[in-house]
């Protein structure tokens, strides 16, 4: 049974999915969660995303999303609901700017102490902050939807509502990071949350810093690519590659029996397969069609090649790791499957959910909670909240989830050691640095690596010799936190598995994010975001009818940080009240099924199979993406509610098709989806984009135009929310870096350092544990330590 977070109340203000999942995380791990809802109760009780008959019963999202909670009818305004948050550590709100806001000033001078979480769809400040919105909009507006896709289609979005799952993420790890912060200095804050942004770190793939690394060249062509490989039909469906190593590559050159094209420069580079692309998918469709999706998996796998079947909310429920693991159960009332909370702390097994609460079940009869006095004795330093401080984390995390982990605690105060080996650098620096190979310490240029490791400090160590590992013990009974994200096998081959981990230093809390998890058929096999997104579900729902499944690209790794940075935050307020550290189990793919959710669990509550609709979207219509006058001028429209309709019908000047009375009712508009299409591309390919744009806003219709993701720095929006930050690397140079998708008062910066280079800190660690210059220039002399790879 938990404890850490028991003695933590969070009222929830919110409606939808994003607060509710920020809240569930808190629930899963035992706080008391009151969610407060309007007369009406929260709309997503009446969702189902397949248009399923509830009858009298709530959906089967919203149940999943507040189970273990209670509920209670009022408003922020009513005294009874004041007095119920007077001794809460968390409020969450959803209202939104403008007309009805949240008044968090006036919250925040009556209780400093108070931890406020606001979630909107672009931030409660900005020039575009009270835009009409919806999901589709946020994702053309950010750039996702203007990077996937082929490029014979207009540009697609991603499937299942990913923004409102991201932003919910990235509300949940901040919130209790500020709760900690709070509990310890008695001030409180007020946390912004920009479902934009959060959409925008989470699938864009840093593509404007990797643009500004190249100089910034006029922009050519479309930003939309494909991987190749990628996704693949077999014999009885779908299976999904991911080669993000060019070791994996050529290993898949020889599975597909190419060895061939291993000599073939061209073949080797994106451009040039892309250039071939009927060649190169006749090959790879040869060999794949052959065989089953398990046989082709099967022999992938014995290659060490990242490869997954491609799942949907049924076949998830089927697979083998997932049935080995019970990573799904069942859920309170017994009528759907759901995935279990994505990470476990040894000795502390989560509480069996209880039912969702029925709407104002609970009013009435919430107790009242005197919060506990802050801990703080003495003055609180000046400057920005740091609720991290003090804690040395030793982070052996490489690529991109497990470095989003320790990215958040470094720019909240920890004092992160990144350790790598000059014979085995972070693969994203290689990964994200291949176009640089023409410049000196080419290493350096990874867009990604500069992205997720600023604030940190970095040592190269050579872990294949026993020199090393002495040293690395040495830095383990140093350490807060000992953090790793290989697969299971690497570690304890080194011996520094949690058995010595905690042998080393009892106070440790070790964080483990192997792929699959550390036990199961698939414990040892390789796997990345794309093979997440892949084995999930979500690259299922994304894509068009009559085409593959189309991996998000990005989501699975910075929301799988923040569900480790969540999990590690939960063990650390075990370790306060065991007295004793604790390891954590955070598998990267069971934070991915969170994000699927839906699919398994309406499924099997309903029978149905969410599929891939393109660009419709449940209960909204009309929505796709148009062309207007010129290359690439892509207008995304999104029409959530009748009276965005007859906007809509207004704007396009009331034409005899728009007046149609069968298309007043969004029944009658979703019946009509593609004529709705047909009549808006005809209307928009004439127009220019931007006037366009503005004239639907004007209007109050949401639509956007479709960004392109190389330039989003420049987005009004996320330029006037400081989302960007210039940082000035000494091999790299000066440029735009995407920070955290939210504010947080009294911190206006995030970057004090840039991320690190390699070994750069090398001297000043090891002189920290009592190394002389004569023994770090030994290290140095045989390779155990350095700042340069072998041979460059």
């Amino acid at each position: 049974m938990k404890q850490g977070l028991r003695d933590i109340r969070v009222v929830d203000f919110s409606t939808g999915i994003s607060g509710a999942y920020a809240t569930k995380l808190f629930a899963d791990a035992g706080a008391d969660v009151v969610k407060v809802e309007p007369p009406g109760g929260d709309p997503l009780r009446r969702w189902s995303a397949s248009g399923a008959d509830l009858g009298d019963r709530d959906g089967p999202l919203f149940r999943f999303l507040n189970q273990s909670k209670r509920s209670v009818v009022g408003t922020p305004d009513e005294p009874e609901v004041r007095a119920l948050a007077a001794g809460a550590d968390l409020v969450v709100e959803s209202f939104g700017p403008g007309p009805g806001a949240f008044d968090v000033a006036a919250w925040r001078e009556r209780d400093p102490q108070l931890v406020i979480v606001s979630i909107s769809p672009r931030g409660l400040t900005g020039p575009w902050a009270t835009r009409p919105s919806t999901e589709f909009v946020l994702q053309a507006e950010c750039g996702s939807t203007g990077g996937r896709g082929p490029l014979d289609k207009p540009p697609v979005q991603a499937g299942g509502r990913i923004a409102e799952w991201a932003a919910g993420v990235y509300a949940g790890a901040p919130a209790l990071a500020a709760i900690r912060h709070a509990r310890a200095t008695g001030q409180g804050a007020h946390i912004d949350v920009s479902q934009l942004e959060a959409m925008l770190i989470a699938t864009n793939l840093f593509a404007d810093l990797n643009q500004s690394l190249n100089g910034r060249p006029p922009l050519a062509g479309p930003s939309r690519w494909i991987e190749l490989p990628s996704i693949e039909p077999t014999a009885d469906g779908w299976v999904g590659f991911n080669t993000n190593a060019m070791q994996m590559f050529h290993d898949f050159l020889v599975l597909i029996e190419r060895p061939d094209w291993l000599d073939d420069p061209e073949i080797q580079t994106f451009p040039g397969r892309m250039k071939r692309l009927a060649e190169w998918n006749a090959a790879v469709h040869a060999f794949t069609t052959r065989y089953t999706t398990d046989e082709v998996v099967e022999r992938a796998s014995l290659m060490r090649i990242p490869v997954a079947q491609v799942n949907s909310g049924k076949t998830a429920l089927e697979h083998e790791q997932f049935v080995a693991r019970g990573v799904f159960v069942d859920g309170p009332d017994g009528d759907f499957r759901q995935p279990r909370p994505p990470y476990t702390i040894t000795g502390s097994p989560h509480d069996a959910p209880r039912p969702a609460p029925t709407l104002g079940e609970h009013t009435g009869r919430v107790e009242a909670r005197e919060r506990p006095a802050p801990a703080a004795t003495t003055a609180v330093p000046a400057g920005p909240p740091r609720p991290f401080a003090g804690l040395r984390i030793l982070d052996l995390t490489c690529w991109w989830a497990g470095p989003a982990v320790t990215q958040l605690f470094a720019m909240l105060g920890a004092d992160v050691l990144h350790v790598e080996a000059i014979q085995r650098p972070d693969g994203m620096r290689l990964a994200a640095a291949g176009t640089f190979l023409d410049r000196d310490r080419w290493w350096e240029y990874s867009f990604f690596f500069l992205s997720i490791n600023e604030n940190k400090r970095d040592l190269t160590l050579d872990l294949n010799r026993p020199e090393s590992i002495k040293l690395l013990e040495r830095l383990i009974e140093q350490s807060d936190v000992v953090a790793e994200n290989y697969t299971p096998r690497v570690v304890e081959n080194f011996g520094l598995g949690w058995e010595r981990v905690h042998e080393l230093n009892p106070q440790a809390i070790m964080l483990r994010m192997p792929a699959f998890g550390l036990t199961g058929p698939w414990r040892d096999r390789v796997g990345f975001a794309q093979t997440m997104e892949q084995i999930s579900g979500l690259a299922y729902v994304t894509g068009y009818p009559d085409g593959p499944p189309i991996i998000p690209r990005g989501p699975c790794d910075p929301l799988g940080g923040m569900h480790g940075a969540f999990a590690l935050m939960v063990a650390m307020a075990e370790r306060d009240a065991r007295g004793e550290g604790v390891l954590v189990e955070a598998p990267l793919v069971e934070s991915a099924l969170q994000l699927s959710a839906e699919q398994v669990i309406e499924y099997s509550a309903t029978g149905t199979v969410l599929e891939r609709a393109g660009n419709h979207s449940p209960g909204v219509a009309p929505q796709g993406v148009y062309a207007c006058e010129g290359s690439e001028q892509w207008l995304a429209i999104s029409v959530a509610t009748d009276e965005q309709w007859r906007a809509l019908v207004d704007a396009l000047g009331r034409p005899a098709w728009a007046t149609d009375t069968g298309l007043a009712s969004y029944a009658g508009r979703a019946a009509a989806r593609d004529r709705l299409d047909a009549e808006l591309g005809a209307w928009a390919a004439t127009r220019d984009l931007g006037a366009t744009v503005a004239l639907l806003l004007d209007r109050g219709v949401p639509a956007a135009a479709v960004a392109d993701p190389r330039s989003i720095s420049t987005n009004p929006q996320v330029a006037a929310r400081g989302l960007f930050e210039e940082s000035t690397h000494p091999v790299a140079g000066t440029h735009p870096i995407a920070t955290m998708p939210f504010r947080w008062s009294g911190i206006d910066r995030w970057i004090h350092t840039p991320a690190p280079t390699l070994g750069q800190h090398n001297a000043e660690v090891l002189r920290e544990l009592g190394l002389s210059d004569d023994e770090i220039a030994k290290l140095e002399a045989e390779a155990i330590i350095g700042d340069r790879l072998p041979g460059f």
